[in-house]
């Protein structure tokens, strides 16, 4: 292998490793640099070197005559939801992905569990994938990857420990040894340089709501992307420096830089920080004269592991509640995040055999989901957790947007049931994870980027975020706010928008079913979860061509049968009638013309007498 000094991609000699991986060979080229000023060199070592697992095998790359079109960025998802988030990115022929996210159904999707991007635009492209990188674990970044990696072949994916253990759990949920498929590339340090294909990959500290969140630099030579996945601006860290980007503008140009911008909206923050957080919470703690119920989101690993600590500290027992906390809070233990606590943390099982001012209870369920925690509480449905006056309830969490009618409503049951009821309208119980239309311009202030994308928000979102960029001295047309499906083509330091986009349409996930559920199947689960369902079943003589018997009527979220007799002996009357007019004894019976006759003369005399259009459901029975 020929020998050349190698500089890491923010053009810095440093004394970390760069990793190649070499699919023609099936090796790892690994460069070690002793200093700035003595050249480096790359040793090679077999596949299963160092950072990789033994099972993996990187395959022959089939794009060596493919010419380059420039650096192309594909979202997938992201850009007009909160949620769904995943982006493509493709030079000469290689292929990077960011995240792996999921959406959680409107209310307008009955029946639907989550929804993840389309990756129809990835199909016959497998071999061309070189990587999968995830920036965090939360579950809009890591949610779609147990159904995504596998119709994808299993690629190499890349995070920090934390993040790769939540999603090696997830694909175990999703389907059990799946995660033995797993090729992973473990981060160890932001000075980690990974090559995948044609692409330069280094890593930047974020500060985030989980732990082991990083910022992704991807390198090619026609433009450097800086995205920090979902980020915030340091609130005065209790246990770290804050962190600032300013050593990203000595990357090469140009620098591309895509930037979560859900707080792009929020231009009047708390400047609540993480000491009087927990000064706050530790206050209520020690006070409360009864238990002490804290609901929090599962990923705030930090916090939780706080709260243990210092209940400790003041001889109180703290018990997990839900799945997703126990699990989470479990994983972190693993690795060493959240220390055992043997003593300290008990089953929730056992809270009763303690007084109650000595329980702290950690649970999930704050943004009011059906049979989670805090809901199961307030109804009563709870085995071990009765809510009493004196109890301290604590909504330590932001509204995920969409959940606000949905949490007003828990808080107002929390409210009848308990005299202390604690959340961020009245005392600083949680810092937000994300950042702020301030931020969002310091940010930019300090990398000066030569192109801005602001991503994974909504649309208006989006759209706001660019004003702010345009705010720090940005010009217009450097900045892009791209759809789902938009392709953006970075070539010789110019951008363009192709005219073609790709297909970012919903794959819907519901029980089992992947994808089985199109645009016609949603339609008529909102038409009977609107006006329900009117079932019309019709024995019918095949030789007399005449109603055998009673026709029978269900009717199921539209009207109580029992006490609408006149309704349904008219709505009986009208089918013979179509039964009469569509029939004739010399011809046999045509069962799917007459019940979509019955179908449309039901369906609108229904509706002149009630206003409502169910879903008709005629049942023709041929004797």
């Amino acid at each position: 292998m020929n020998r050349k000094r190698i500089r890491n991609i923010d053009g810095i000699m440093r004394s970390n490793p760069i990793i190649k991986i070499s699919p023609k060979k099936k090796m790892i080229n690994v460069a070690f640099i002793a200093d700035s000023k003595k050249r480096g060199r790359f040793i090679q070592q077999p596949a299963n070197f160092a950072v990789l697992p033994k099972k993996i095998k990187v395959s022959a790359p089939n794009n060596q005559n493919i010419k380059s079109n420039g650096l192309r960025i594909i979202p997938l998802g992201g850009q007009e939801e909160v949620g769904r988030n995943m982006t493509v990115f493709e030079y000469g022929g290689d292929i990077v992905i960011l995240d792996m996210g999921m959406q959680f159904p409107e209310e307008d999707m009955p029946g639907i569990d989550y929804i993840v991007p389309n990756i129809s635009y990835l199909k016959g492209k497998e071999k061309r994938i070189r990587g999968v990188i995830f920036s965090h674990g939360h579950l809009d970044h890591i949610g779609a990857a147990p159904i995504l990696l596998e119709k994808l072949g299993y690629p190499p994916i890349i995070g920090r420990d934390f993040t790769l253990a939540f999603v090696k759990k997830r694909l175990e949920d999703y389907k059990k040894n799946s995660a033995a498929n797993l090729k992973t590339i473990t981060i160890k340090s932001v000075n980690d340089r990974i090559r995948l294909g044609k692409f330069n990959i280094g890593f930047f500290e974020v500060e985030h709501s989980i732990m082991d969140a990083v910022g992704l630099i991807l390198n090619t030579p026609d433009g450097t992307v800086i995205h920090p996945g979902d980020w915030t601006m340091g609130k005065d860290p209790i246990d770290e420096k804050t962190i600032a980007y300013n050593h990203l503008a000595n990357l090469p140009g140009p620098k591309i830089l895509m930037l979560e911008s859900l707080g792009a909206i929020v231009t009047n923050p708390s400047q609540t920080t993480e000491k009087e957080m927990y000064q706050n919470l530790e206050q209520l703690i020690s006070g409360s004269e009864g238990k002490v119920i804290i609901g929090t989101f599962s990923s705030q690993i930090k916090r939780i592991g706080h709260l243990i600590e210092y209940a400790e500290k003041i001889g109180k027992k703290v018990a997990l509640d839900g799945y997703s906390m126990k699990m989470n809070v479990e994983i972190a233990k693993q690795l060493g995040y959240v220390k055992a606590h043997k003593s300290t943390l008990i089953p929730v099982s056992e809270i009763h055999n303690y007084p109650e001012n000595k329980i702290v209870i950690i649970c999930t369920g704050a943004q009011g989901e059906d049979n989670a925690v805090l809901s199961r509480i307030i109804t009563d449905n709870h085995k071990y957790i009765k809510i009493r006056k004196n109890d301290t309830i604590i909504f330590s969490s932001s509204v995920i947007p969409g959940n606000e009618k949905t949490i007003q409503k828990l808080k107002d049951n929390l409210y009848r049931k308990c005299d202390n009821v604690i959340h961020s309208d009245i005392m600083d119980v949680h810092t937000s994870g994300h950042c702020s239309a301030k931020d969002i311009q310091e940010i930019i202030r300090q990398i000066r980027p030569d192109f801005f994308l602001p991503v994974y928000a909504n649309h208006y979102m989006l759209k706001e975020a660019a004003k702010l960029a345009m705010g720090t001295g940005i010009s217009r047309e450097k900045i892009f706010v791209l759809d789902n499906g938009s392709i953006l083509e970075f070539q010789n330091r110019r951008a363009r928008i192709l005219d073609r986009k790709i297909d970012t349409s919903y794959v819907f996930v519901d029980g089992l079913g992947v994808g089985d559920i199109g645009q016609v199947v949603l339609r008529d689960r909102q038409l009977l979860s609107a006006d329900g369902m009117f079932v019309i079943t019709v024995i019918l003589d095949s030789k007399t061509k005449e109603v055998v018997g009673n026709i029978q009527v269900t009717s199921r979220g539209f009207i109580y049968v029992k006490e609408n007799f006149d309704l349904v002996n008219e709505t009986k009357r009208k089918v013979v009638k179509v039964i009469k007019e569509t029939t004739s004894k010399k011809t046999s019976v045509d069962k799917k013309f007459i019940e979509d006759n019955i179908r449309d003369v039901v369906g609108q005399f229904l509706f002149t007498k009630t206003e409502r259009r169910p879903m008709i459901l005629p049942v023709v029975i041929e004797v």
